[in-house]
């Protein structure tokens, strides 16, 4: 029997009540930008999916997932989870925290649907095609937005008009709205995350163009996405999106043609960097020229500060940290520039911030956010995971690691360990890399097709 009718009969055979969870994944990711839906959707998904297994009292679990990959999505939420909940016993509120770690106990039978949505051939290409679907019209409408030089926005227009509808008020009220140093698109002035965003599920859309057009089809895609990710603006998502073009252009192009795709990209950015748009992220770049710790500081817009800071706390509490989300908590007492010699009459108060008011809310850097927020009891259970997920790759044969390219890709780029992150206890990024997490596992470890066969 060839693929496709096995495939067929497969999907044919899912209890009726799985054949919703790609369509409902791809609605979580579709209203990321309206986070009060996504979250609803999520919560309602995990609800639903949590009903269905209690109900067949969690019987023919091999028609949904295999055994690995029922075991590997487990234990990658749990890597993740109980650093949460190590961290919770001595935070800043420890029984907010403990209530905030118990409700992330929801993602887990929502990486249960995602993992089972991406376990069979179909459900996979509708996910993965959905997925590269929603980032080109995200990157579409931020070329609209960047060639009319930030005038014209027209699906965040949509979206805070019905939200306007609904809530009597902008989707942005009261909220800190960013410069002309970078453009939103959909996810608006207030929420800069479409950069990073982009960059981390690119190699979505750059290997489906690839199969679908060879090396033309990489190409168009790698500009496309990539212009759209320099008018985003993130410097981090810059670097995220040349890893995905370096892990990605290899397999496709091969060593000799990616390089020369390299330096004509070398050449587009310089001349992108050069132009008006980018002359303030250029000049703040080019502050680490000046070779000393303020303008490093300055190039990395406060990072350095931000770093002294989480050493500090990992310092001061090395064995489960400050707690998850504490790290604003914590900032007074190991804020670097708030640390001055001075006598109680004479203390001048810290200079404002590159950020501007207010603490820095976490590390924006992954290792540090583990160890100053979980302490290297979390790291541990971080490493621990890591080591699960790359054994799970290392030991696949040749058509799993294939099918599961695109979100392996996706979810390496998001680590990356050399370079700066949002906050991945966070409830959006969190639930991004939880996401990413599923889509690994579900599509590496699918479903056991010769057991219905």
């Amino acid at each position: 029997m060839n693929t496709a009718s096995n495939t067929a009969s497969d999907d044919a055979r899912l209890p009726v009540g799985w054949r919703w969870a790609p369509a409902w994944v791809l609605a979580y990711v579709a209203f990321w930008p309206a986070s009060r839906v996504s979250e609803a959707i999520l919560s309602l998904g995990a609800i639903a999916a949590l009903l269905i297994l209690l109900k067949a009292r969690f019987r023919d679990g091999k028609r949904l997932l295999s055994h690995p990959a029922w075991a590997l999505t487990t234990a990658l939420f749990f890597a993740y989870w109980l650093p949460q909940l190590v961290s919770s016993i001595d935070a800043f509120d420890p029984a907010a925290a403990f209530r905030k770690t118990l409700a992330g106990l929801r993602y887990l039978p929502f990486l249960w649907l995602v993992a089972i949505a991406v376990a069979t051939n179909d459900g996979r290409r509708k996910v993965f095609r959905g997925l590269a679907i929603i980032i080109s019209i995200w990157s579409l409408d931020l070329w609209m937005q960047g060639l009319s030089e930030g005038r014209v926005n027209f699906l965040h227009g949509m979206l805070d008009g019905l939200y306007q509808m609904v809530r009597g008020q902008s989707m942005c009220h009261g909220q800190e709205l960013r410069g002309f140093d970078r453009y939103n698109g959909i996810f608006g002035a207030c929420n800069p995350v479409l950069g990073v965003v982009l960059a981390s599920f690119s190699p979505f859309v750059l290997l489906a163009a690839a199969r679908r057009m060879g090396a033309l089809g990489w190409m168009l895609a790698a500009g496309f996405i990539g212009m759209a990710v320099f008018w985003a603006g993130s410097r981090a998502s810059w670097l995220t999106y040349a890893l995905v073009l370096l892990l990605t252009g290899w397999q496709v192009l091969g060593w000799k043609k990616l390089l020369g795709f390299a330096l004509a990209g070398v050449v587009a950015g310089a001349l992108l960097l050069a132009s008006p748009l980018s002359n303030e992220r250029l000049e703040r770049t080019a502050m680490l020229l000046r070779g000393d710790m303020a303008g490093v500081d300055v190039a990395l817009s406060g990072r350095m500060r931000i770093w002294g800071a989480a050493a500090c706390m990992v310092e001061a509490h090395p064995v489960n940290g400050v707690g998850v989300r504490g790290f604003r908590h914590a900032w007074a007492d190991c804020d670097p520039a708030g640390k001055l010699q001075c006598t109680a009459q004479d203390c001048p108060a810290p200079p404002v911030a590159e950020w501007g008011e207010g603490p820095a809310l976490h590390a924006h850097q992954l290792l540090l956010e583990i160890l100053s927020e979980t302490g290297f009891i979390g790291l541990v259970l971080w490493l621990a995971g890591a080591a699960l997920a790359w054994r799970a790759w290392r030991f696949a044969d040749a058509p799993a690691c294939e099918r599961a390219r695109p979100a392996m890709l996706a979810l390496a780029v998001s680590v990356f360990p050399l370079n700066t992150h949002l906050a991945l206890y966070s409830s959006f990024w969190g639930a991004v890399f939880l996401l990413l997490l599923a889509l690994y596992a579900g599509s590496l470890l699918a479903r056991d097709e010769n057991h219905l066969s």
